[in-house]
């Protein structure tokens, strides 16, 4: 088939799922980070007796870098430091191998990602290991797809997402990151997949935000088989 004849099924698609993209990320990674913040905040509250005296320290250093990150302003700061505090750059190097580089490697990929630095947030958030939480987890591994995403490589972009999906059910991150699975889907116009993770949020989790307007999109995957 022609690219003339594959031009008008697929142009005001491509042109949707862009603003899906541009649209998403501005309300999933506040949301993101947000979560990352008071998860972070109540594990190192919990963990702080137990650490060794490097990795107390470096918990330490983390709690007042979280401070300048929660300050949208300040997020410069909370990468590198500001002479009396140091950022997450330098915690992720230092302190490497301890649990708060780890967290810091998230922190750091969010930041570049709301900074609009795609590579560098990728490199970050690759540096994470997952930890057993259920919700930080995913949303650090969506996180990475959202990066990838937005360097337009969606094939990666795809594998992150069903990561984040498949890591934990539940009823918030798990459609958050199927429906982003689709939209990559629906880029690499593989519209029968698309229409598989849509139909998953429709089925296993009707209740969700991301449920309320998916005939829309299972319909437009539809449309395109």
């Amino acid at each position: 088939m022609s690219n003339n004849q594959n031009q008008p099924a697929t142009e005001p698609a491509h042109k949707t799922i862009k603003g899906s993209f541009l649209e998403e990320n501005q309300k999933s990674i506040a949301f993101i980070i947000g979560a990352i913040i008071v998860l972070i905040v109540l594990y190192f509250g919990y963990q702080k007796l137990y650490l060794s005296p490097r990795a107390e320290k470096a918990a330490d250093e983390m709690y007042k870098a979280e401070e300048l990150a929660s300050i949208d302003s300040l997020a410069a700061r909370a990468i590198n430091g500001d002479g009396q505090v140091i950022g997450f750059k330098e915690i992720a190097e230092e302190y490497s191998n301890t649990k708060s580089a780890n967290i810091a490697n998230a922190y750091l990929g969010g930041l570049y990602l709301r900074q609009g630095k795609y590579d560098e947030a990728a490199k970050a958030l690759e540096k994470y290991s997952t930890t057993g939480s259920e919700i930080l987890d995913p949303l650090v591994i969506g996180l990475t797809g959202d990066a990838y995403s937005e360097l337009k490589d969606y094939k990666k972009a795809a594998s992150f997402y069903k990561q984040a999906a498949d890591k934990s059910s539940n009823s918030y991150t798990t459609p958050l990151f199927l429906k982003k699975l689709g939209l990559v889907y629906e880029a690499q116009n593989e519209f029968k997949q698309a229409e598989e993770a849509y139909t998953k949020i429709k089925s296993d989790f009707p209740e969700s935000q991301e449920a309320q307007l998916i005939e829309g999109l299972i319909a437009r995957a539809q449309a395109h088989q």
